[in-house]
């Protein structure tokens, strides 16, 4: 799958802020850049607003201010937007989230019949090498239930690919997993990236974030407490917040 070099940013957003009803201010004054082809990770402890910003990107929350543009795209009000923003971005949740009722060639295949107008035998295509690439071809005619936790995970992320996004979300997208299959499911995230897929990942897995990452945010209190490569993040954290985070972690 083709994927632009790094280069001109895909995500700007500047100044977001996001308060849910109870008070809790989730995403506060958060701004950033993100180039086309790059890698950021974002960690930070539970509570910090790593999900909530993910979700904002792709307008399953709504902002309170400031801006959000995904590949010159405003994601405002304009439904037009919105509906075209969550095709060029793909999303994968802690949860899998399949049709139980569908097999798993099906899972891959509905979205593209559905969004992209793709015939029965183009989404076919489509899903069988998207299932080649994160390795469970042999699952195709598999229900969700015949799976383990991890080839699951592994079917999320092929039918998120079958959209053609432009950009990928991950949201602890192994959390939910066992301690053995976590690596399975790392491994496809890394390819992704070898490959040039622009990536958010919030992810408490600090040696894909180490090995991957072109930049990583971390987060307190919704804010932005620090940011930098991941020789810089790892090695001289200049913030007294981050050392302890990391002191706790590593």
């Amino acid at each position: 799958m083709p994927f632009k070099a790094k280069g001109d940013y895909i995500i700007v957003v500047e100044h977001i802020n996001k308060t849910f009803a109870n008070g809790v201010k989730a995403v506060v004054d958060f701004t950033t850049k993100i180039h086309r082809g790059e890698v950021v990770v974002i960690i930070g402890p539970s509570g910090s607003g790593k999900s909530t910003f993910l979700r904002c990107l792709n307008g399953l929350e709504d902002i309170d201010n400031g801006s959000i543009i995904i590949d010159d795209i405003p994601l405002n009000d304009n439904e037009k937007n919105r509906l075209e923003i969550r095709k060029e971005v793909g999303m994968v949740f802690q949860q899998f989230n399949l049709f139980p009722h569908m097999i798993v060639l099906d899972n891959v295949n509905l979205a593209q019949r559905r969004v992209r107008n793709k015939s029965k035998a183009e989404a076919n295509a489509m899903s069988m090498d998207l299932l080649k690439k994160v390795g469970i071809t042999d699952k195709a005619s598999n229900y969700p239930s015949q799976l383990s936790g991890g080839q699951q995970q592994r079917v999320a992320i092929a039918r998120a690919l079958a959209m053609m996004p432009k950009v990928m979300l991950f949201d602890e997208a192994t959390s939910a997993l066992d301690p053995e299959m976590i690596g399975e499911v790392l491994d496809v995230m890394k390819d992704l990236a070898r490959e040039g897929m622009t990536m958010i990942c919030v992810t408490h897995e600090m040696g894909f974030a180490r090995e991957v990452s072109d930049r990583v945010i971390f987060m307190e209190d919704g804010k932005i407490v620090e940011v930098g490569t991941a020789e810089h993040f790892f090695t001289a954290p200049t913030e007294d917040r981050t050392k302890l985070f990391l002191s706790q972690i590593l």
